[in-house]
């Protein structure tokens, strides 16, 4: 009977629910190189754009069966050409001398990453002079998804440097004769950030895990707990079981040693969602929930990798960009973490709380859950 009930409450939220927005994936993401030869004032370039992004950008799907084929790509090539080369500016300076760089595309292939397919754009940029420093304008896709991030890399001789372009910050200064490790440090703990807030998937798990810190579950039914020490100790152990469990797929991911589909790792992290969400509504683990936090976090390492792995980082560029990534991370977990203790703990003897709000959000965090576990696995993005 009780099962039953369950089922009727998760049923009864998910009608109750409207899911406006699906999209809690890996984000919209696009892969740019500059490369600086020995000689001249030439640069050579490569932009990996998402086939998905140009679709919604410029319609790519000629006949709309919601596979795009290669020559459907060729035949939009001047369009693709004209969007790509309209949101990129590349500046040179050396001295007093600044000017901008001409683009022009060379070469159109297709390749596959690990969220589908993309289109290669192969271009060279022609500079006034031979540039000392470029400063890069990105605006792809801005109008469009504002969370649109441009994850580039510049390479000159030796010196090898990444950064991440987004709505709020689409320019950055590079200098070709020495590296600005901390610019790309800070550039990659701010994109961890973003990534972990605009991560609906992630901090739904995340708050599933967090609800029950503040309570005990005994007799059958969520008691608050004596002390906020008790609660404390709890989050301490999830987030940290947490943070280990990312971490270490996270690492072995970039680095090359692990990879899975992207489909199966999504699909994975909306089960992870799900099952959490169940946990609350009908508790089967309630003692030892760092060790779910740890399996679980494995999975949601792969998702995080995804940012990173198309980027062929290595060295201390690639060290660079896990630290500061990393750092990002725990720094918007830790926010959110800030942010619902005091009021969870506050609010933990209420009735509210442990029979109103502690059901209802496990529900409609399920429900969400499913419709992204749903989705994913079948690739029905219209869902």
């Amino acid at each position: 009977m009780r099962l039953r009930n369950l089922l009727s409450f998760m049923v009864l939220a998910c009608l109750a629910f409207h899911v406006s927005v699906s999209d809690a994936h890996k984000p919209s993401d696009s892969y740019l190189t500059l490369h600086q030869p020995d000689a001249g004032a030439t640069l050579d370039g490569q932009w990996d754009i998402a086939l998905r992004d140009l679709e919604h950008a410029i319609g790519v799907d000629a006949n709309g069966d919601g596979v795009i084929t290669w020559g459907e790509v060729k035949s939009r090539a001047p369009a693709i050409d004209e969007l790509v080369l309209r949101h990129l500016q590349i500046d040179a300076e050396a001295g007093a001398n600044h000017g901008p760089c001409v683009s022009r595309v060379t070469e159109m292939l297709t390749d596959t990453h690990v969220d589908g397919a993309y289109a290669v754009l192969r271009f060279v940029a022609t500079c006034p002079f031979r540039p000392a420093r470029l400063t890069v304008h990105y605006s792809l896709l801005f109008d469009l998804d504002p969370n649109h991030r441009g994850l580039l890399d510049v390479t000159a001789g030796a010196i090898s440097q990444a950064s991440v372009l987004g709505k709020d910050a689409p320019s950055t200064t590079v200098s070709l004769s020495s590296a600005g490790r901390m610019q790309q440090l800070r550039s990659f703990v701010s994109e961890g950030i973003w990534h972990i807030w605009e991560g609906y998937d992630h901090i739904l798990f995340l708050l599933t895990l967090l609800f029950p810190a503040v309570v005990l579950y005994r007799g059958r039914r969520w008691e608050a707990r004596a002390s906020l020490r008790d609660s404390l100790v709890d989050v301490a152990k999830v987030v940290t079981a947490f943070t280990v469990a990312h971490s270490l797929t996270l690492s072995l991911s970039v680095n090359g040693l692990l990879h899975l589909p992207s489909r199966l790792v999504e699909t994975g992290i909306a089960v992870t969602v799900l099952l959490g969400a169940l946990n609350n509504l009908y508790p089967v683990i309630h003692e030892r929930r760092w060790v779910v936090a740890f399996v679980f976090g494995l999975i949601h390492g792969l998702g995080f990798a995804s940012v990173l792995t198309d980027l062929g980082l290595q060295g201390l560029n690639l060290v660079l960009a896990l630290v500061g990534f990393n750092l990002g991370v725990e720094m918007g977990q830790l926010a959110i973490v800030l942010v619902f203790v005091p009021v969870g703990y506050a609010l933990r003897h209420s009735f509210f709380y442990r029979r109103v709000f502690m059901p209802t959000s496990a529900a409609l965090i399920g429900c969400l859950a499913l419709y992204w576990m749903t989705a994913r696995a079948l690739g029905l993005s219209f869902l």
